[in-house]
């Protein structure tokens, strides 16, 4: 034990003096006025880049209607890709694995077995080469390769990241399209927008973004989605952990000083439902300068109809974006980015739902989505069935990790680099 019990109570002392200096009543009066002027047509930079589409209302579902309504779509097929993680050896490579897997529900074993894995290697030396082509490996379950990743001075370790994650995951549901009847939810966003970040971050991750292996791996996703508006099978995402920041950053450009440091925070206090505030204390000294917000109501989940949304990773994908050079054979409107928000307040978590315009469009299918969804979440507490599914199927434990790492270590006669955080964490292999 590193504090004594003097030290915690000190600590908790700055909390009290921090709490005394905000007024979380101006935060909710803001975000009312977000809600009400500023989304129905947010701009940023003369474009509109959060727009509803339809109604611009906040509802809710008891949850125990919600967990027991029919559901719209009679079976529901999740994606995910997991990966051992970006590993850097004493040789200079940096290698990742992405190992992606689709479930369904009701289950089907056969599909269960499938798999696509990805290696993606950097390499420091550019006279190297380790491309390969696609292999079949467990009588045709399996397809596998291994894909070089363009070099870059920096960021190796996030480039062989996303370019393994995505190429594993958008190459399984391409493969894979046609095993589903309904409805097929990805774990996470509809596009890989990691890689729309990169001309954010770093002018040569920018130039990378458009070279050839990153805009083979995004067309994967543009074809997905012509491949499903062609089926007439939508096409969803789930995002466990959204991060946005489009609103509250279009907010500080015009001069708004947003309390929240994402779009996340704001959206869970616009959908969170509370008591009445406790009553004012008889004597007024005793009567706290900020008053206590009350208890949490937690009998239906919350969320918003669906929005548009152009702005930061998602401006790429817009109608008014390039989407990296690829070619769209549909309509570029029905590509943009679409989303909607779920709040459980029996876990205080919030969700992002995502599809591509070309489905939400039609208000039939924007219901049914969002019906079937608020159902999963009702009943599972987390994430669609389905979804769960394909996370444990794909996901790659970390004994596993360890072991993976051992072969590469054996096969590059290399060991990996080490930190002292290994050393500090105690990871297996020390």
């Amino acid at each position: 034990m590193t504090l004594d019990p003097i030290h915690v109570e000190n600590i908790a002392q700055l909390a009290y003096g921090i709490a005394n200096d905000v007024d979380t009543t101006d935060h909710d009066d803001l975000a009312e006025r977000v809600w009400h002027d500023w989304l129905p047509e947010l701009r940023r930079d003369g474009r509109v880049v959060i727009e509803p589409v339809g109604d611009h209302e906040r509802r809710v579902a008891p949850i125990d209607d919600a967990a027991l309504t029919e559901r719209p779509f009679e079976t529901v097929h999740g994606l995910d890709s997991g990966t051992i993680n970006p590993t850097t050896f004493k040789n200079g490579l940096v290698v990742d694995v992405a190992h992606a897997a689709m479930a369904s529900e009701p289950s089907d074993l056969d599909l269960h077995r499938d798999r696509t894995i990805v290696a993606t290697v950097h390499a420091g030396d550019s006279t190297a080469s380790f491309d390969g082509d696609w292999r079949r490996r467990d009588d045709g379950h399996t397809r596998q390769r291994v894909l070089h990743a363009p070099r870059v001075n920096r960021y190796a370790e996030g480039v062989v990241h996303a370019l393994a994650l995505y190429l594993a995951e958008g190459t399984h549901a391409l493969d894979h399209a046609d095993r589903v009847d309904d409805l097929l939810v990805l774990d996470g966003p509809i596009y890989p927008k990691e890689l729309f970040t990169w001309e954010d971050r770093n002018p040569e991750l920018g130039a990378l973004a458009r070279e050839a292996k990153p805009r083979a791996v995004v067309e994967k996703y543009v074809r997905l989605v012509e491949r499903f508006v062609e089926r007439d099978v939508p096409l969803a995402g789930f995002v466990k952990n959204p991060s946005s920041g489009t609103i509250v950053r279009s907010l500080a450009n015009k001069g708004v000083e947003p309390p929240w440091p994402d779009d996340t925070a704001l959206f869970t206090r616009l959908l969170e439902r509370r008591e009445p505030p406790d009553r004012e204390a008889d004597d007024p000294a005793e009567q706290p300068r900020t008053p206590r917000r009350g208890d949490r109501l937690d009998d239906a989940l919350t969320f918003t109809t669906w929005f548009h949304s152009r702005g930061g990773a998602d401006a790429t994908m817009a109608a008014d974006g390039d989407a990296l050079g690829i070619d769209r054979e549909l309509a570029p409107e029905l590509y943009e980015p679409t989303f909607a928000v779920v709040y459980d307040p029996r876990t205080d978590v919030t969700y992002k739902l995502e599809a591509p315009y070309a489905f939400t469009r039609d208000g039939e299918t924007r219901g049914r989505l969002t019906r079937q969804l608020l159902a999963e979440v009702a009943t599972t507490r987390g994430p669609p069935e389905a979804v769960a599914k394909a996370d444990e199927l794909a996901r790659i434990a970390a004994t596993e990790k360890a072991a993976l790492r051992r072969k590469f270590e054996e096969r590059f006669d290399s060991d990996q680099q080490a930190t002292y955080d290994d050393l500090r964490w105690d990871k297996e292999r020390y």
